[in-house]
């Protein structure tokens, strides 16, 4: 991953004003079961497309994109020639001389280059960045104010110098990025509001592992990721005993977070002084710390009770089944099978000595 730009491209547009396309090319060599240029493409923190170069493959993941290369052939003609034939062929160039340049066997070489433009809705500034990643560590990136590329590896500096030779390569970016870039950015802002500019507020839940974990506070739901997380004591926001987790995508293009708080020399009764907050644009969203709503892995004492109570009166009611049970069959035996008294046994045995036989 390329953590240079991916950082730049998400905070550069961190506000509701402002907003980024970015394009994700990949390409490698000696690699199986994996195409030599991939090329994915992002609005904010939305994919929109994705092209393989090398089986000559394009997704939409919009009609609303579909709508906007059919108002537009030409720019619909220039990413089917970059995809398809341009790239691939220039990465494949690319990693030739590099690895010639910088010695290296043969073997697994990627190579991945971001492109990004931001433009701001209030002031239109817009901003841009070009950065090339090398074997999976940031190499070189292009000043596009003075159009000078900057070695970010000790192995770049000759590529940056052979590189800066190249004016009309630098411009050609300068122009993409700074021109092209906001116009595309402007229309498919329009053309896919409904999905870009939307917002959707999280669900928020206390969770805890055990009795002596942080008390989680997780929120999943949101759209978009530019959101604010934090705990809060008696109004103010605090920082100790607080850890961030982090941003991670849902399956179905919302968000979650959570931020964790160390309750360990929190007294119970202080903890309704506690709240998490959560704020996504100009609304706040909140939950306080209560033991009553934490979801947790222990069991309350309710469910352990309930099932023991239940195991005692089964056990009651099978003894009175069982004692009833054999009670009736005494009776039935004895009215059946009638055993002598003692008193019966006691009599007949006075009349066999009183009249003994002869």
């Amino acid at each position: 991953m390329i953590k240079l730009l991916l950082f730049y491209f998400f905070c550069h547009a961190s506000s509701a004003e402002k907003h980024a396309l970015g394009f994700f090319i990949t390409g490698s060599l000696e690699l199986s079961n994996f195409s030599k240029l991939e090329v994915s493409a992002m609005i904010d923190e939305e994919s929109v497309g994705f092209c393989d170069g090398s089986n000559k493959r394009l997704k939409l993941n919009y009609d609303w994109i579909k709508t906007f290369l059919h108002g537009n052939p030409l720019v619909s003609e220039w990413f089917s020639q970059q995809c398809f034939g341009n790239l691939p062929n220039t990465f494949r160039g690319i990693i030739a001389v590099l690895k010639e340049e910088l010695k290296q066997p043969q073997g697994l070489h990627i190579l991945q280059l971001v492109i990004s433009c931001d433009w701001d809705e209030e002031t239109q500034k817009v901003n841009a960045a070009v950065l090339y990643g090398y074997n999976g560590e940031d190499f070189i990136t292009l000043d596009l104010e003075n159009l000078i590329w900057i070695a970010l590896q000790p192995q770049a500096i000759e590529i940056k110098q052979a590189w800066n030779t190249n004016k009309a390569r630098s411009m050609f970016f300068k122009t993409i990025l700074t021109q092209w870039c906001p116009k595309w950015l402007k229309r498919l802002l329009d053309k896919g509001k409904r999905i870009l500019l939307r917002t959707e507020h999280p669900s928020l839940s206390l969770l805890q592992k055990s009795p002596s974990a942080p008390v989680s506070c997780h929120a999943t739901g949101f759209f978009p990721s530019r959101a604010l997380m934090f705990w809060r004591k008696d109004g103010a926001e605090i920082h100790e005993n607080v850890e961030h987790g982090e941003i991670l995508p849902n399956n179905d293009g919302t968000f979650q977070m959570s931020i964790y708080l160390n309750i360990s020399s929190i007294s119970p009764e202080d903890w309704r002084r506690y709240d998490c907050v959560f704020q996504l644009h100009d609304r706040e969203d909140m939950i306080k710390l209560d033991e009553a709503v934490i979801r947790t892995n222990k069991e309350s004492p309710s469910s352990i009770t309930l099932p023991i109570t239940a195991a005692v009166i089964s056990f009651v009611l099978i003894s009175i089944a069982a004692a009833a049970g054999y009670v009736a069959y005494k009776k039935k035996t004895d009215r059946d099978h009638p055993l002598p008294s003692t008193s019966q046994e006691k009599n007949t045995e006075l009349r066999e000595t009183l009249n003994p036989e002869t």
